[in-house]
């Protein structure tokens, strides 16, 4: 598949860019506070060198949580380093990722997540700790076949189905070839059994063709098409925009084959839900800073990096888990996150230390906890908040967990600290602690007000329907 992207530095590379595929239209893509990708499209004898540093005008007013109706008037500032040919569009169109800013301050604006990575990267070099933050998240996703829900006064329901789903084992109507994989045992089946290793290598190879470079691509623990496709790690702000294309292309490739895909961390139950366990390191100047004679082979800043996040790890769901679906993940028995503990290769404990090579370059954590609904530039530049902050104050992170927590006695257990157990909880934690990411204006007060007014919007909005399990349980009292 031929590379249809340019790491631009200027205006004038991206049109010329433009000019050589053809293109006439430009699609500008930024990024809400919720985490969805919005777009409009120019004509591209409307793009011009100064766009790049003057910005192109649109209505910010009807975008999620940003701006009021008096105050509509927003900029899209493009980042020629994004440019690519969009694969999904029948015209020759060229995309660009931007950033979000104020017309009248001419300032990133302040509710702009794209803003707020760039901020936090800032925000890194001024304390002199590091000058670069790596982070590698891990998102695992469903491919389905078939989507069905509704809700209405007097009714609610959701289907999901997959040719791969165990419970199609005894279906009757049309070819059933059986091969049909078991609950929990997704990890790792060849074809047939996993029947979705062509359309992951195309998912893959589009990836690549658009600059985001793969890892490693396969079928995850659950039935019913859970996969993972693992890119490599990048710089903060680079890697939400590799995120946000990531999902983009996952999503479409899908789409174009026939199939869906949910980012749902817990779409079925009963079985394994999707994470996003997410790698971080600092750097500096060319150094990586995780690397030492302290436990597993970390430095003290690891460690104290490592106290920042447990601490604020309760506050931090809000963020990096911030859906009322994503604590449907986060209770014990699937493998799941939930205990704040640290350890070498125990995946139980919710902050893991790798240990597949010695190398001091390959010397990072492992924070388990997050999931895909996240936005990754918020979730990125939290984390990295947490943990500065935990450098900043030298916080210990206590002694690390060896044994396998999903099997440790209720007296043992009760004394490690957990993650909160809904979205309520997560978003009482955050309104309680979020001083540690309003550090260098990164998160601002607007910012992290209209986060949990939209948070409690969502937990409310599934608090006041009946459930239909509530049916079954209560319909005969």
């Amino acid at each position: 598949m031929p590379e249809c992207y340019r790491r631009c530095a200027t205006g004038e590379e991206v049109i010329a860019f433009a000019l050589e595929h053809n293109v006439k239209l430009v699609n500008l893509k930024f990024c809400d506070l919720l985490g969805t990708w919005q777009h409009f499209t120019i004509g591209l004898d409307l793009l011009t060198p100064e766009s790049f540093s003057e910005g192109i005008g649109f209505d910010g007013s009807s975008i999620r949580g940003w701006q009021g109706i008096q105050e509509s008037d927003m900029l899209v500032m493009p980042d020629p380093y994004t440019a690519f040919i969009d694969p999904f569009i029948a015209e020759p169109t060229l995309s660009l990722i931007c950033s979000i800013y104020d017309p009248i301050t001419l300032q990133t604006y302040s509710k702009d997540p794209r803003s707020i990575a760039i901020r936090a990267e800032a925000y890194l070099k001024s304390t002199g700790i590091a000058d670069t933050a790596y982070f590698g998240p891990e998102a695992e996703f469903f491919i389905l076949d078939s989507v069905r829900y509704d809700n209405q006064a007097n009714f609610a329901y959701y289907e999901v189905d997959s040719v791969e789903g165990i419970w199609n084992s005894g279906k009757e109507n049309g070819q059933n070839l059986g091969y049909k994989i078991r609950h929990k045992e997704g990890y790792f089946p060849v074809p047939p059994a996993d029947t979705l290793q062509d359309l992951r290598d195309q998912m893959v190879l589009t990836l690549e063709s658009m600059g985001v470079k793969v890892e490693r691509q396969h079928h995850e623990v659950a039935t019913a098409g859970q996969a993972e496709i693992d890119i490599v790690y990048n710089t903060l702000l680079r890697i939400g925009d590799d995120m946000m294309m990531y999902k983009y292309i996952i999503k479409n490739t899908a789409r174009k084959y026939g199939k869906t895909v949910t980012f749902m961390p817990k779409p079925i139950f009963g079985d394994n839900g999707s994470g996003m366990h997410t790698h971080q390191s600092l750097w500096k100047e060319g150094k990586p800073l995780f690397a030492g004679n302290r436990y597993a082979g970390l430095s003290e800043m690891a460690l104290h990096y490592i106290g920042g996040i447990i601490k604020h790890a309760p506050a931090l769901t809000a963020i990096t888990n911030p859906t009322t679906n994503s604590f449907k993940r986060l209770v014990p028995g699937f493998e799941a996150p939930v205990n704040l503990a640290y350890s070498a290769r125990n995946r139980s404990a919710a902050i893991r230390i790798p240990t597949y090579s010695a190398n001091p370059k390959s010397k990072r954590i492992e924070f388990r906890t997050p999931d895909p609904s996240a936005n990754p530039y918020l979730a990125c530049a939290a984390m990295l908040m947490a943990g500065l902050d935990g450098i900043q104050n030298r916080i210990d992170p206590g002694e690390p967990m060896e044994k396998n927590i999903y099997e440790l006695p209720p007296e043992e257990l009760k004394n490690i600290p957990k993650v909160p157990d809904s979205l309520s909880g997560a978003i009482e934690a955050l309104e309680k602690d979020h001083e540690f990411l309003m550090k260098g204006d990164v998160f601002t007060k607007d910012a992290i007000e209209t986060l949990l007014t939209l948070r409690k919007k969502d937990y409310d909005m599934l608090r006041i329907r009946p459930h239909p399990l509530e049916f079954y349980m209560y319909y005969d009292i």
